[in-house]
């Protein structure tokens, strides 16, 4: 099994890049989390294109040589020592066969982001390297909690991670450790088959998602099963799963973790004994705790759930 390297521990007055690799963003929206960046005694470092705006079928932060040039240099500079997306949306897979990680290799680095930038944080992973899932920072603009930013910049001062859960309906009892991966469902569904996808092999898998029609959210898990993903992994950690169907018909469509989203994936790995966590604080949600891909963690699940990295 490869050892995975963590990035060392930012010291006061650190720089962090902040990148678009995905979508465009406008400068009202990372205000509030640039400022936050300063207030914890670091220094923001803007990418060149960070609200560069290009129209194409999606509203892209930049073109594709744009957004990788901005990525290539973030992940690569000396002088930074994190890197936090901007938000995801669509647009990292363009950039992953084109990463660079020459200067990134002697000098690791937090990559820091969630949704589309799981793409990123696969391709990271298959290198050795670990990054948070977490906010991005156009979410700071949205009322999330300031505990989801407080427990990031926890992991860039080199702390762990331990968190207690309440039991859910749909969990499957037991005691499991292992290997972190995964994020956004439809990004890890995106990459399967590729050179890019994760490494499922007796893993502990995290799986999140928005704004999915029940049945492709059912197509996606399917996926999942007849890529024999299921088999390979000893773990499941389900997050946030919201938005989901149809707003009208949906009495939970606004809830972190919609009751039946979660009914369906609990009827689907319903043959499989792995020990399972439902309702994990993580997603695209106000209370979204960071997790660390490519981290050791260990879960017991009983009448309490503990996880901790």
């Amino acid at each position: 099994m490869k050892k995975i390297i963590f990035p060392k521990a930012l010291k006061k007055g650190a720089k962090i890049a902040v990148i678009s690799p995905a979508g465009a963003v406008d400068v009202s929206q990372l205000e509030k989390g640039i400022e936050l960046i300063k207030s914890r005694g670091f220094e923001p470092v803007l990418g060149e294109h960070l609200y560069t705006k290009f129209a194409n079928g999606y509203n892209y932060a930049g073109t594709e040589k744009e957004r990788l040039s901005d990525i290539n240099w973030a992940l690569n500079d000396k002088e930074i020592s994190a890197v936090w997306a901007s938000r995801g949306g669509y647009g990292c897979q363009h950039l992953v066969q084109h990463l660079k990680l020459k200067n990134f290799t002697e000098n690791p680095k937090w990559y820091i982001g969630y949704s589309d930038n799981t793409v990123i944080q696969s391709y990271l992973l298959k290198k050795g390297f670990a990054s948070i899932h977490g906010q991005t920072m156009k979410t700071s603009s949205f009322g999330v909690t300031d505990e989801s930013y407080d427990l990031i910049f926890d992991i860039l001062k080199g702390k762990t991670l331990k968190y207690a859960l309440q039991p859910n309906q749909f969990n499957k009892l037991g005691n499991i450790e292992g290997e972190l991966i995964g994020g956004n469902l439809a990004l890890i569904y995106a990459l399967l088959g590729t050179p890019f996808s994760f490494d499922f092999k007796d893993k502990i898998l995290f799986i999140e998602d928005i704004g999915e029609n029940f049945y492709a959210l059912d197509r996606m898990i399917m996926s999942l099963e007849l890529a024999g993903v299921f088999k390979k992994i000893k773990g499941l950690i389900i997050g946030g799963m919201t938005n989901m169907g149809d707003e009208k018909e949906n009495k939970s469509y606004e809830e972190s973790f919609d009751e039946f989203a979660y009914k369906l994936i609990s009827d689907r790995i319903s043959k499989y004994k792995f020990p399972t966590v439902f309702g994990f604080p993580n997603g695209h949600i106000k209370d979204n705790r960071p997790l660390i891909i490519g981290g050791k963690v260990t879960m017991k699940i009983g009448d309490k759930v503990k996880i901790e990295f």
